[in-house]
């Protein structure tokens, strides 16, 4: 379903239970997708490794009209497309793939600021190789999705989206 998000409408993501959640403005679930947060916990702190909690919302969407399982760096197409093939020439790679819903903390002090800010940290949603797990918290910071979960998210969600990480 690709419709755009109802007024008022916003994301949740459940560290616990690695699952990011559409509500409805009145909180009610329209869907639910399967993620993976980080391997070092929820947490706030510069170069943690952590995924940062609190009140978030979508600064900025990367990736319109590129194919599914398009490699990012520095937010930006590198022109290729992951494969297996791809990923034995870069083992060491954190893909980075298809869309990038780009994260920025609305708490100072928390999650805005020196030390903790999560746009700073280059906090992300994305897309991941479909061999990765979800359910498991495997990433360095970022959510990650499955491609074409991601790349339905997307299409639904605006700049401003809301993002509740907790």
């Amino acid at each position: 379903m690709n419709t755009p998000l109802p007024p008022g409408a916003y994301l949740t993501i459940d560290i616990a239970s690695q699952v990011l959640t559409v509500c409805a403005a009145d909180g009610s679930a329209l869907d639910r997708y399967p993620i993976s947060t980080a391997l070092n916990g929820p947490g706030e702190q510069d170069s943690s490794g952590c995924t940062p909690r609190g009140e978030h919302y979508i600064r900025a969407r990367i990736g319109e009209g590129q194919p599914l399982n398009t490699v990012f760096r520095g937010r930006r197409p590198t022109g290729e497309i992951y494969s297996p093939q791809l990923a034995a020439e870069h083992p060491d790679r954190d893909w980075i793939l298809t869309r990038i819903l780009w994260l920025c903390g609305r708490e100072w002090g928390r999650n805005r600021g020196p030390g903790v800010d999560s746009f700073r940290r280059f906090i992300y949603i994305h897309g991941t190789p479909d061999t990765e797990p979800m359910g498991e918290a495997l990433s360095h910071g970022c959510v990650r999705m499955r491609n074409t979960d991601i790349a339905e998210l997307f299409a639904r969600v605006r700049a401003g989206t809301r993002v509740v990480i907790g």
